[in-house]
Order: C-alpha cells, then sequence, then structure tokens
C-alpha cells in the first residue's frame, strides 16, 4: 500500500464508525463502508463467515439478517469479538456472539420476522483476517412470511437504499451461480444508485452447485454482463458441511483446491476464492478511503468549527464545583433577563416570522384590541335616551324645567365611564397572560438546570401577578378620577353654549330634534380619517376570503383587500391591477358571524345599516381569516376607517314607541342636547384611557418586571434554596455534555491521524468503463449448453491484480 500510514486507514474508520454511532452521529459523515447486498440464501452470511474463519452469524430459513451488522474485522494476535452495546465485554466463544447477535435483534425487532435500520456493531480481532468493515444488510424478498408486514420488500428495499445510495459507500452485489444473472435483484439495486458502476463489485457464490455441463467462465471472466470492478468467485460451504460443522479452515482448502482442479476455472484460480475477495476488498476500501479523504476531512473541520463554541466552556467541566456553578448562575440569570428584555423592546436577531410574541403583541393588544374593546361597549339608543329622559325628569321634580340640567348629564356620564372598567381589566389580563408566556419561553434557555428553571418562572411569574393587582387597582384609580371631577371646560368638549350652534351647521333644527340615527351617522362620518387633498389614505391591506359567495359561482374565494378611508376594494392578487369591486363604506357596520361546523377559519360580517345589499344580492359580506388575531386586528383597521361593530340589540333606529318618551317638544331637545353632549365627553374620556392604559401597564407592570428581573431575581433565587440544588444539571443535560466531547475528541483525533497519512500514496486507479447496457435492458435467459456469444474480452480490472 505505499505508507505504514495507509495501513491506519480501516482502523480509522472503525474508530470513527464507534464513536459516531454511539452517540447517533453517523448518518451525517457517511463513512467509507462496504455494504453486503443480495437476494436472501444467497450466501452472503458464507463468505462473511469465511473472512473470520469462524461460524458466528445466524443461520435459518426464510430472513435471518433483520438488522444491519457493521462487522469490523481487525488483524490482531489474539481472537475474539466485542460488540458496541456490550462495552468492555470480550466474547471468545463465536457460539456466544451468534446468540448475542440474535437476542439484539429480538430486542429491537421482536421475535417475529420484522426488520429494523438501526445497525449491530460488531468487531471481531483474529490473526486470520485483514483489516476490513463490512455492513451485512436483509437479504431482499419478494414475499412475506408468517406475521411479517405485508410490504417486507419495500421495507427492505428503503433500508438497503439509505446505505448503499452514499458516494461513499462500496456495494458488494452478492449473486448465486445457479440462477440468471440478468435478473439478480443485487446488481439491480447497485446500477440504480451507482449507473456508472464506480461503486460495485460483483460475487458469484455457489458454482459449485451449477448444473453438469455448465459453467460461470464468462461471468468471472467479466465477458458475460461485464462490470467496471469485475467479479470474484467464491465457493462457500453446503448446508450439509454447516450442519456437520465442517471447519472452514477446511472449507477454505476445498475452495482452494475447486478452483485449481476445475477446467474452467483454473486458469483464474490465482483471483478467485475467499482469500483474495478478502485482499481485494481490502485493497478497495483502503483506496476508497484515501479517494473520501478529502471530503472527509473537510466535513470533520465543519463539524469540529460548529462545536468549538460549545465545547469551550466544557473542556475544564467540573460538575461540582462550587465556583463553575456560581459564574453558571449569574451567566444564566444574566442570560435570562437579556432574552426577556429584547422579546419586549424588540431585536434583530432570532426574529419569530411566524407569529407575534412578546413585546409585539403586547403592542397589538395596546393599539388595536383595547380600542376595538372600548368601541365595543354598546349603547342601547332606546335605553339611553329613556335614561337621559329620567334624569332629566328626576332632576327637576315636581316643577318642569326651563332648562338643560347638567346634573342629569353628570348622572349619564358617569355610568358610562363605569362601563370602561371591563375593558381596561381585560386588556390587563391580556398582557399579564403574554408576559407569562414571555417568560415561559425565555425560561426555555434553562433547561439544562431544570430546578433552576422551575424556580425563575415561580418567582418572576409570582412577581408579575403581584404587580398585576397594583396595576389593577391604579387603572381603577384612574376610572375614578374621571368620576370625581366632570370637566365641561375640556378644550375638546362641545359644551352647552356650542352644542345648539353645532346642530345648525350639521342642518339640524335647534327647535326640534332630529332622529339618533340621523345625528349618529353624522357624527360617524365625521370622526372617519379624512386624507390629504389629492390623496387616499390607505389604513390595511391583506389577504381575506369571501365566504359567503354560492357554491354555484365558485364558492368562497380568497381575495387581496385594500381598506382606506373612503372604501373597501378587493383585487385578483397583491398586484392590485385587476380590481373586482369597489365598496364605500358609507353606513357599513360590523358584526361576528359563528364559524360553520366544518370551518377552521374565523369570520365576521359587513352590512348596512340601511337594508341595502352591499355586494350584488349579498344583504352582507362574510369575510373569513385564519386567526381570531387576525379577525380582531381587522376589526380595529375598519375603527380607525369609522366603521363600527353592530350593538347588540338590534331594532330600527326610528322605531322607539310613543311611550317611551315624553311628546314635550322642549324635553326633546334636553334630551337629543344631553345625548350630544355625552357622545362628546365619552368620546374624551376614552381618548384619554387609550393613552393612559399602555402607560400606566408599561409603568407599573412591564416596566418593573424588567427591573426585578435585573436587580432582584439573583437575591431570590439565592434565598429559595441551596445553590447545589438550584445548579443540579437535569440527567438530559449531562448526556448531552458527554456525548458532545467524546464527539469533539473523536473529531479531534480522526483529524489527527488522517494529518498523518499522506495522501500521495500511489494506488491502482478505478478500472476503465465496460459495455454495461445489459443492466438497461433485461437480458434473456441462456439456456444451458448453448454456444457462448462472441463477446471481445475487456482489459482485466486492474484492481484485481
Amino acid at each position: 500500500m505505499g505508507n505504514r500510514g495507509m495501513e491506519d486507514l480501516i482502523p480509522l474508520i472503525n474508530k470513527l464508525q464507534d464513536a459516531f454511532s454511539s452517540i447517533g452521529q453517523s448518518c451525517n459523515l457517511d463513512l467509507p463502508q462496504i455494504a453486503v447486498v443480495g437476494g436472501q440464501s444467497a450466501g452472503k452470511s458464507s463468505v462473511l463467515e469465511n473472512f473470520v474463519g469462524r461460524d458466528f452469524l445466524p443461520r435459518g430459513s426464510g430472513i435471518v439478517t433483520r438488522r444491519p451488522l457493521i462487522l469490523q474485522l481487525v488483524h490482531n494476535k489474539a481472537e475474539y469479538a466485542e460488540f458496541l452495546h456490550c462495552k468492555g465485554k470480550k466474547f471468545v466463544d463465536f457460539d456466544e456472539v451468534r446468540m448475542e447477535i440474535e437476542a439484539e435483534t429480538d430486542r429491537i425487532t421482536g421475535s417475529n420476522k420484522g426488520i429494523s435500520p438501526i445497525p449491530i456493531n460488531l468487531r471481531v480481532y483474529s490473526p486470520h483476517v485483514l483489516n476490513l468493515t463490512l455492513i451485512d444488510l436483509p437479504g431482499m424478498t419478494k414475499v412475506a412470511v408468517g406475521d411479517q408486514p405485508v410490504d417486507i420488500e419495500h421495507q427492505i428495499r428503503d433500508m438497503l437504499l439509505q446505505f448503499i445510495t452514499k458516494e461513499s459507500c462500496l456495494i458488494l452485489a452478492v449473486t448465486p451461480a445457479n440462477t440468471d444473472l440478468a435478473n439478480s435483484d443485487a446488481l439491480k439495486i447497485a446500477k440504480e444508485v451507482d449507473p456508472q458502476g464506480l461503486r460495485t463489485i460483483g460475487v458469484i457464490t455457489k458454482l459449485d452447485l451449477m448444473d453438469e455441463g455448465t459453467d460461470a467462465r464468462d461471468i468471472l471472466e467479466n465477458k458475460l454482463l461485464p462490470l467496471r470492478r469485475g467479479y470474484i468467485g467464491v465457493v462457500n460451504r453446503s448446508q450439509k458441511d454447516i450442519d456437520g460443522r465442517k471447519d472452514i479452515r477446511a472449507a477454505l482448502a476445498a475452495e482452494r483446491k475447486f478452483f485449481l482442479s476445475h477446467p474452467s476455472y483454473r486458469h483464474l484460480a490465482d483471483r478467485m476464492g475467499t482469500p483474495h475477495l478478502q485482499k481485494t476488498l481490502n485493497q478497495q476500501l483502503t483506496n476508497h478511503i484515501r479517494d473520501t479523504l478529502p471530503g472527509l476531512r473537510s466535513k470533520l473541520q465543519s463539524q469540529l468549527l460548529s462545536l468549538e463554541k460549545e465545547v469551550e466552556e466544557y473542556k475544564n467541566f467540573r460538575p461540582d464545583d462550587p465556583t463553575r456553578k456560581t459564574k453558571a448562575l449569574l451567566q444564566m440569570v444574566q442570560q435570562f433577563g437579556v432574552d426577556f428584555e429584547k422579546r419586549i423592546e424588540g431585536s434583530g436577531d432570532q426574529v419569530d416570522t411566524k407569529e407575534l410574541s412578546g413585546g409585539a403583541k403586547i403592542n397589538r393588544i395596546f393599539h388595536e384590541r383595547f380600542p376595538f374593546e372600548l368601541v365595543k361597549i354598546v349603547f342601547d339608543e332606546k335605553e339611553l335616551r329613556k335614561e337621559i329622559s329620567h334624569a332629566i325628569k328626576n332632576v327637576h321634580g315636581v316643577r318642569t324645567g326651563l332648562f338643560t340640567p347638567d346634573l342629569a348629564f353628570e348622572a349619564i356620564v358617569k355610568k358610562q365611564i363605569v362601563k370602561l372598567k371591563e375593558p381596561c381589566i381585560k386588556c390587563i389580563d391580556l398582557v399579564i397572560q403574554e408576559l407569562i408566556n414571555t417568560v415561559r419561553d425565555c425560561t426555555n434557555k434553562l433547561n439544562s438546570y431544570p430546578r433552576l428553571r422551575e424556580e425563575t418562572e415561580r418567582i418572576v411569574s409570582t412577581y408579575v401577578r403581584e404587580r398585576e393587582g397594583k396595576t389593577k387597582d391604579q387603572i381603577l384609580l384612574l376610572i375614578d378620577i374621571e368620576l370625581s371631577y366632570i370637566n365641561t371646560n375640556h378644550e375638546d368638549f362641545i359644551g352647552f353654549a356650542n352644542i345648539d350652534f353645532r346642530r345648525l351647521d350639521d342642518g339640524v333644527s335647534p327647535g326640534c330634534a332630529n332622529s339618533s340615527a340621523q345625528q349618529r351617522n353624522i357624527h360617524a362620518n365625521k370622526k372617519r380619517p379624512m386624507p390629504n387633498q389629492g390623496e387616499i389614505l390607505v389604513i390595511r391591506k391583506g389577504w381575506l376570503t369571501i365566504n359567503n359567495i354560492s357554491i354555484m359561482k365558485g364558492g368562497s374565494k380568497e381575495y387581496w383587500f385594500v381598506l382606506t378611508a373612503e372604501s373597501l376594494s378587493w383585487y385578483k392578487d397583491e398586484e392590485e391591477k385587476e380590481k373586482k369591486y369597489m365598496l364605500p363604506l358609507d353606513n357599513l357596520k360590523i358584526r361576528d358571524v359563528e364559524k360553520g361546523f366544518m370551518s377552521t377559519k374565523h369570520i365576521f360580517a359587513i352590512f348596512n345599516t340601511e337594508q341595502r345589499n352591499v355586494y350584488k344580492d349579498l344583504r352582507q359580506i362574510e369575510l373569513a381569516c385564519e386567526s381570531q388575531d387576525d379577525v380582531d386586528s381587522w376589526k380595529a383597521s375598519f375603527l380607525r376607517a369609522g366603521v363600527y361593530p353592530e350593538k347588540d340589540q338590534t331594532e330600527p333606529e326610528d322605531a322607539a314607541p310613543a311611550d317611551t318618551f315624553s311628546m314635550d317638544p322642549q324635553l326633546e331637545r334636553q334630551v337629543e342636547t344631553i345625548r350630544n353632549l355625552v357622545d362628546s365627553y365619552i368620546g374624551i374620556v376614552n381618548k384619554t384611557i387609550r393613552d393612559l392604559m399602555p402607560k400606566t401597564i408599561m409603568h407599573l407592570m412591564i416596566n418593573s418586571a424588567k427591573d426585578f428581573i435585573h436587580s432582584e431575581l439573583l437575591a431570590y433565587l439565592y434565598s429559595s434554596g441551596d445553590q447545589n440544588s438550584l445548579m443540579e444539571e437535569s440527567a438530559d443535560q449531562a448526556q448531552r455534555r458527554d456525548e458532545m466531547l467524546r464527539m469533539y475528541h473523536a473529531l479531534k483525533e480522526a483529524l489527527t491521524i488522517i494529518g498523518d497519512i499522506s495522501t500521495s500514496t500511489v494506488s491502482v486507479p478505478v478500472p476503465p468503463p465496460v459495455n454495461d447496457s445489459w443492466m438497461q435492458v433485461e437480458a434473456s435467459r441462456r439456456p444451458p449448453g448453448a454456444p457462448r456469444p462472441t463477446i471481445i474480452r475487456p482489459a482485466e480490472p486492474s484492481l484485481l491484480d
């Protein structure tokens, strides 16, 4: 092989296979290896036993090999075997090796004939072997037997492909000589993954069982159905020999005698037989490893670099070192505080692109959900006007009042302000829930120390709950402050003096109050945001599904919606070239719609308050979103456009019974005046509460929680229990650390060994291509005794020299 270093290649790969198999990483490196494939009873196990010179593989009818067996042969003076799953135990009796393989197979697959892709690692040390690594795979079958799954053929095929698809895997295709080579399952599957034949080596077994008068000379001479790496013939022990426990060394001598004495194989005897096959595989695997070394080295280096940062803290790791525990605790708490602040304040690293969370979700609660909850406080118009009427009469008492009483106005306003408490409390609850979720997400990084994670989550969550009470008290105090003094001198309040002038500007006679519906529509239109001259204010764009289009017209369909200050338009797609419809916002309102039994989407509807069709023959358009958060967000956007939710009790606005109110025109005028004043003042209070709610929550709850985490959390952790118990590692973390260190040292050792090997070693090149068109077109069976076809002999494969 040219130098001593090259002889270390196969043991090196064996070490890597052991190291990476034990930590579940072997699939990532694609280590060079030889996979043995073939049909059931093709003689694969016998070939491997001949290599070792011992009977150690399970025997029987049907499928015997049910898990991949990674067989590592190591040239050594002493003879024994070791299993990776039985570390430290040496098997000298090879009958025990067989029983251990059977027991380990049954442990994973059960006692039936099922299979599993989890490999068994067996290393055999012997003076009779050359360094070699092979994988014995289950034999291909066509029909399920016993209680095997019906798709056993596909399961085995998929397992074989897992191994032989890798470019680093040589394929040892075993085919019995007493079957038609053109129908070989092994060669067929090898051709699928290795069409150029660069990795396939043919092995012909059972040459001694061919019909009299026939031979496999053309196959072994690589004339019939040629392979680039050629074929090697072997003669295994018969079942009678195995049952009679014929010595394998005697069988190898009989094999040698068979090739020397057979007239058709005599000239090939030096290139046939198990010893030559073992030598050839050793040479080819060694050269194959040499060829894959550059790629293997780069993969090892990249994996080593990826582990460097994590392993750095573990290199001098001592689990019981109090200094390490103190340092780790400080780092964990500090990192928790940084993560919490980033999730609240926002950060450019580790951005969640799937859903809103942390500060972004709290922002939505402040500026979309809370305003919507305020607007949802529905004033029952009929009931409100009745209350105003009663209040005016009760203030006047026995007298008939000539002027609109401000005490009635204050009584009605205070009753409406009290209704703000419920949405305010609900807003705080939503923020609390999101804070708790944020704390839980941040503590996930502390999973290495379960007790620390639990204590941190408990302490911070308890603190947040304590601040919840103070925040709610403060918000309720703000509402009580609003109740304590009704400031009718507020600059935004229309006032008693201005109400008549405003009504005149709106075209309403001060002598007779107009209908409340007209007043509300005028008020709503005034509140609608007005864009600058010549431009349209776009409030929102996004995908929505129109849910109530009839099935005859194509059923529900998704469109691109654009909401402006004046209209709602929808287009075919986001390019906004093909407009489907534009709906003016005048007289529109929103109502909730229950989603259907089979529907997964959340639905709301837009309708016209004047009972007109909104779109074609539809009285309302049902719009569907993927989540309730999307629905709430769209509703908040419609609020900005001046489209409000419908009232819970929908009755015609002008259908109030005659006995509800006095027919006294003066009283009607006073009711209408106070009604407009209430609207104006409640608008001021809503604006104030909408401004103060986020500020109060941020100050008393969120900023306070951040300060607590940075300044007091560590002290609470120290006082909550013993530091040793807090910093006790989880079993998973300890195992992960050990595996990572093993992986790291295995990678370093592998790179060291690879670095010592001269890659300039002269090795035999891959054989030239041969005519392998037979693999694409299935060859017809040649009957016994038929004349051999005249085929030009290709150059002998140099690897078999």
